[in-house]
């Protein structure tokens, strides 16, 4: 393969992974092992195809295998924790809600069904808050 196909493989690989595709980090190994593979053969020290392809195997596997993981962890560690539903929210009731019956609702831009899981009334107009989802109906307590 020629240097610049090289450079140019690399130079997609590392961008798709960076600004398109989360592919947790492996196409940044191989799109580096093909930058590299393309600047040595630019400087004349890969002259046949099948070492460049061996350079680049090799270059691809090793760092995936050796740094990927410290790296991506170190990388992510910062990240906020993504929420598993919509527990813990706070929704408006439209109506007066007694306990065990249900309502609909508008929570995220659609109708929902409410359930009053809690003791006493919850009434309209008040908030409440969301302990679960059961299928397609929220179940909430009057104690937000």
């Amino acid at each position: 393969m020629q240097w610049w196909a090289w450079i140019a493989v690399g130079a997609i690989l590392l961008g798709s992974e960076l600004a398109f595709v989360d592919a947790q980090f492996y196409l940044v190994f191989v799109g580096a092992a093909a930058l590299v593979v393309g600047f040595l053969d630019l400087a004349g020290l890969l002259g046949a195809v099948w070492l460049q392809w061996l350079v680049f195997i090799v270059l691809a596997l090793g760092s995936m295998v050796s740094f990927r993981r410290r790296i991506y962890e170190r990388m992510r560690r910062n990240l906020p924790r993504m929420k598993g539903g919509p527990a813990g929210e706070t929704v408006i009731l439209p109506a007066a809600l007694p306990p065990g019956e249900t309502c609909r609702i508008e929570y995220r831009g659609s109708s929902w069904s409410a359930t009053n899981a809690g003791q006493s009334i919850i009434a309209a107009g008040s908030p409440a808050r969301i302990d679960r989802v059961e299928g397609l109906t929220l179940v909430v307590h009057g104690d937000a």
